[in-house]
């Protein structure tokens, strides 16, 4: 499985901050600083999920994949654009509802979203390295996210909203109403929650995909280790075949120690 040094843990957190200080201005920044300032020292090393084999679940998980989205959307609406789109959003709009989208992972204003899972059983047999926090009320991560930007009185346009909304795509059950329609007037008049959808789905797979190569090339090292083993072992047993007779070699694997 992935993991992150704390060095990158830091790193990538003074990233994301950069991020905010050079996107945002004004009071929205102010209270937007308010609020990473909150949620600092949980934020940073917050896991992206709790199985190993769904996304960055790991320490730093969180900030990894914000970051992730932030990069691919700005990407994903190129591509858009140089095909034809019409992109009717700014850049500061795909940016906030990239970072903002799964602020509800965080957790609320006490309590962490994620904790520990205590069962090696589970963390060993499948995968399941963190629990949802039973001392948070339910919410989706979504409505969270939501919730907690208005608790820091963050104001956010209409596109800004939609995106956020929206980023989960039909993953979350109460989008289906905004993407599910077949009259003109009831259909999204922007493109920037599907935008934000591709890049989410793109993060989510790449970093499933480094768990499944960094699991694979851990199991190759112990079936290369584990074949040294039996290489090593084989030759030894070859050469005193070869070079005692059967009785000093019966006597030397399983006679009494001098």
């Amino acid at each position: 499985m992935k993991q992150l040094t704390p060095e990158q843990i830091q790193q990538n957190y003074l990233k994301l901050r950069e991020i905010v200080n050079n996107t945002f201005e004004g009071e929205r920044l102010e209270k937007l600083n308010k609020m990473y300032d909150y949620f600092e020292d949980r934020m940073s090393v917050a896991p992206a999920s709790a199985k190993e084999h769904y996304h960055n679940a790991m320490v730093g998980g969180y900030v990894d994949h914000i970051l992730n989205i932030v990069e691919f959307s700005q990407q994903v609406r190129d591509i858009w654009e140089q095909n034809g789109a019409e992109i009717d959003f700014t850049n500061e709009e795909l940016v906030f509802a990239a970072l903002h989208h799964d602020l509800g992972k965080v957790g609320d204003m006490e309590h962490d979203y994620y904790v520990i899972n205590e069962s090696e059983w589970h963390r060993k047999n499948q995968g399941k390295i963190y629990n949802h926090n039973p001392e948070l009320p339910f919410m989706t991560v979504t409505d969270r996210a939501l919730f907690i930007l208005q608790h820091f009185q963050i104001p956010m346009t209409f596109n800004e909203y939609v995106g956020l909304r929206l980023t989960d795509g039909l993953y979350e059950d109460a989008n289906e109403k905004y993407l599910k329609t077949f009259l003109p007037e009831t259909g999204l008049r922007s493109h920037i929650a599907r935008i934000l959808h591709q890049a989410d789905v793109m993060a989510t797979f790449i970093e499933g995909d480094e768990w499944t190569r960094g699991d694979v090339k851990a199991k190759e090292k112990v079936a290369k280790s584990v074949g040294n083993i039996k290489q090593a072992v084989k030759t030894e047993v070859e050469t005193k075949l070869t070079g005692d007779s059967p009785k000093d070699l019966f006597d030397e694997l399983f006679g009494e120690k001098k």
